[in-house]
């Protein structure tokens, strides 16, 4: 049997591939890894550059139209402009996620893959704070080369994850960044993974995010936006903004009804739901010369409706459950 397209028994069609590169990464964020750091494993228990390669080319026959890289971070990785360079030229739209700091060194090898769309994770506009969050100093390098992303015409969205008594105060200040630059900034919802000590009362739903830009801006301050096909943001723009701010709400309000994303974390494991605590294991496959195509169409077809099957509030809150997932410096932001 043919098959050229990921259809769920849902009837989603999944043609959104994130690759991790790496469990790696020079921060150590609260919501993404652990305080104790994880466990670094051996090189070979991870995808080589050409199994990287070899991988997506088979997403791609399969029907896959958007590779995402992540990590950890992505760009520490050694053979990453090579990775880049050979990912640029799949029939794919090609983007990344990283934390910015290192971007500067790889923005011609950007330009040359293709690659146009960059996602910047940055949750303070307050260094102290960004320090505090990160466990690390990134504040100058990462807004210095969000700028240089803008100079050079890239479409960069900066990622900040709300979390309350920590940076939710700076929601609205976002919010503002968005009207004075082309900057598309992106609220997402404080979700539970394992070592990140979730707790909802931690968290800020994308409803109050948005009564907060009415309480500051006022009613007729912004304006809803029309979303991209299979979005997982509700995009807003202020009046007379250059740029946007949107709202993923995958706790409170999640988007698994148009989902079309599909995960392949550093060690070669397919994740078809961020909160799946199930993997296809296809990189053990691919090295005993198997053909991994119908273990993909597989895992894909077998996608749960819902969060990984968790249906609820109570089952998604439920460290049990959310625990038996991985960090998310191992799956892959």
């Amino acid at each position: 049997m043919t098959h050229t397209e990921l259809i769920d028994r849902f009837g989603r069609r999944h043609d959104y591939l994130r690759i991790s590169l790496t469990e790696r990464c020079n921060l150590r964020c609260v919501y993404c890894m652990p305080a104790e750091g994880i466990m670094l494993r051996p090189r070979e228990q991870f995808m080589r550059a050409e199994e990287v390669i070899v991988m997506a080319r088979m997403f791609t026959d399969l029907g896959v139209k958007k590779i995402r890289l992540t990590g950890g971070e992505p760009l520490v990785r050694k053979d990453a402009a090579q990775i880049i360079t050979e990912l640029g030229r799949l029939p794919v739209e090609l983007a990344i996620t990283t934390n910015g700091v290192l971007v500067d060194q790889f923005v011609d090898v950007f330009k040359e893959a293709g690659l146009r769309s960059v996602n910047v994770s940055l949750d303070s506009l307050r260094p102290e704070r960004m320090q505090a969050i990160s466990r690390r100093d990134p504040f100058a390098r990462t807004t210095a080369n969000i700028r240089l992303l803008q100079d050079a015409g890239f479409h960069v969205k900066v990622n900040m994850v709300v979390m309350r008594g920590v940076n939710d105060d700076e929601v609205t200040d976002f919010m503002a960044w968005s009207r004075n630059e082309p900057v598309h900034v992106r609220f997402i919802e404080f979700m539970p993974f394992d070592g990140n000590r979730w707790d909802w009362s931690k968290g800020v739903s994308g409803e109050e995010i948005l009564a907060r830009a009415t309480e500051r801006f006022g009613a007729t301050g912004y304006e809803r936006l029309t979303d991209r096909p299979n979005d997982t943001a509700r995009n807003y723009r202020l009046q007379g903004g250059q740029g946007t701010f949107a709202v993923i709400s995958s706790v409170t309000n999640p988007f698994c009804d148009s989902c079309n994303r599909i995960r392949l974390t550093a060690d070669g494991k397919l994740k078809n739901c961020l909160f799946s605590q199930s993997e296809t294991d296809l990189l053990t496959v691919l090295r005993s010369g198997g053909d991994i195509k119908d273990l993909i169409i597989g895992s894909v077809l077998n996608k749960k409706a819902v969060r990984g099957g968790m249906d609820s509030f109570e089952q998604l809150a439920d460290p049990v459950r959310h625990g038996a997932n991985r960090s998310m410096v191992a799956i892959g932001g």
